[in-house]
């Protein structure tokens, strides 16, 4: 069986340090930011570092199919606020364009929020709306909407909430998700036990689709089933359990895919690597 795991590493100093940081750790996959996550307008990429980073990856071996860069979180094109709803549309657009630069296909983010302001299907049909643009003024790039957890009035903790959004995207070739473990288990699907999360993946399945699966996030969670609260643990330090990533790793429907770690502690992430795959039957 074919896994990529890897871990969400820091791009500081230039997104061409990222195949570098993954390297070290064992990685075969990566995330990374292609951008100052904080910042609404950071400046632009260098031709330098575009250069370096594809040479990078091609050097260590790294397909775009295997490295999952994630949007600013300031981004929320969900917002009802048509003035604010622009901005994260324009910075959505940016990182997407970024993605075309360094020849990499898949950008992840999360969907939006109504913030109490607007019901969720109309939160959810501007989301789309922001999608489709994007899409129309890019090639190559497939846009990859994240589960959340459900914190807040943030929207994507459903199942259906990603099928409405891939429903609504004029371009299926170029949508598809990624599901985060922590955030999975805090929306109130239980993957913990063998029986549990074969019924999730199904329903995933019934609803959403295996063929728009294009990334895991695999994350412990400090928080209980249900409790629609966002924290990271370390791989079996918190309330999961290790019986779902034995279960993850020997999954056939998740080859092929980047598995990235965004644990808390990242001097761990060599450790966590090699555990994953000696998990492997």
């Amino acid at each position: 069986m074919a896994k990529y795991v890897g871990a969400h590493v820091s791009s500081s100093g230039g997104v061409e340090n990222a195949p570098e940081n993954a390297r070290a750790i064992g990685a075969k996959a990566f995330a990374l930011f292609t951008r100052n996550q904080r910042q609404w307008t950071p400046p632009p990429l260098k031709q330098e570092s575009i250069d370096l980073f594809k040479a990078r990856i091609a050097e260590f071996g790294y397909a775009p199919a295997h490295i999952l860069p994630h949007d600013s979180y300031l981004i929320n094109m969900g917002n009802p606020d048509p003035d604010a709803r622009e901005k994260s549309f324009m910075a959505f657009l940016d990182e997407m364009q970024r993605c075309e630069q360094l020849g990499l296909t898949l950008l992840n983010f999360h969907p939006g929020s109504h913030l109490k302001q607007i019901s969720d299907e109309e939160c959810l049909n501007l989301i789309a709306d922001g999608i489709n643009r994007a899409l129309n003024e890019t090639s190559g790039v497939t846009a990859v909407i994240e589960n959340t957890a459900g914190q807040g009035s943030n929207l994507g903790y459903k199942f259906e909430h990603l099928a409405y959004l891939i429903d609504k995207v004029e371009d299926k070739s170029r949508i598809g998700v990624c599901i985060d473990t922590a955030h999975t288990l805090a929306a109130g699907y239980d993957i913990r036990t063998e029986p549990a999360y074969r019924q999730t993946w199904a329903e995933f399945d019934r609803i959403v689709g295996y063929k728009y699966l294009r990334g895991i996030h695999l994350n412990d969670s400090k928080k209980e089933l249900s409790s629609r609260v966002d924290r990271h643990d370390s791989v079996g330090k918190g309330v999961m359990g290790m019986e779902l990533f034995s279960l993850i790793m020997n999954d056939p429907h998740l080859d092929d895919i980047p598995i990235i770690l965004e644990t808390p502690d990242e001097s761990l992430w060599a450790e966590e690597i090699a555990l994953l795959y000696a998990l492997q039957k």
